[in-house]
């Protein structure tokens, strides 16, 4: 195993994470999800873990299931930790629970212009099997989403 693999824990998310996911999710996004999203997620039963390193939170995850399949609804690395792998680790660890609990596909949204989370998800096989027009909101208006989904019982 690579240091970076030892460096990693994963928790599910509680309310006492509410704070920090928030404020990270509001350093990574222009419209973030608020403190309620992320409450509300818990009190529905999705499947939210956060990622740290020692102390320090370098991200988060947000998973609906429905029977055998599910929906990546969020996920967010923190700035300083993108691109030394934690997003992929923290990909991998989403399939694998998604697996765990007996899911065969999983779904999601991506902005086009979020590239560098559209190359993480065609990399790990991630398939564009759609587009969301205006979907999500943008600056200037709004943003189209990709749609994307992975078969997970093949992998």
């Amino acid at each position: 195993m690579s240091g970076l693999e030892l460096s990693a824990e994963f928790f599910p998310m509680n309310e006492h994470d509410l704070g920090a996911v928030t404020a990270l999710e509001a350093s990574l996004q222009a419209f973030p999800w608020s403190c309620g999203n992320f409450a509300d997620s818990l009190v529905a039963g999705h499947s939210a873990w956060v990622c740290r390193r020692g102390g320090d939170l370098v991200g988060f995850w947000v998973v609906m299931r429905v029977l055998d399949e599910a929906h990546l609804l969020n996920f967010g690395v923190a700035r300083h930790y993108q691109g030394q792998g934690y997003g992929a680790r923290m990909l991998r660890q989403i399939m694998a629970l998604a697996r765990q609990h007996g899911t065969h596909r999983l779904f999601l949204e991506v902005r086009p212009s979020n590239v560098r989370a559209v190359a993480l998800y065609r990399h790990f096989g991630f398939k564009q099997i759609g587009l969301r027009r205006a979907y999500y909101p943008a600056p200037q208006g709004r943003e189209d989403a990709l749609v994307f989904d992975k078969e997970l019982s093949c992998v």
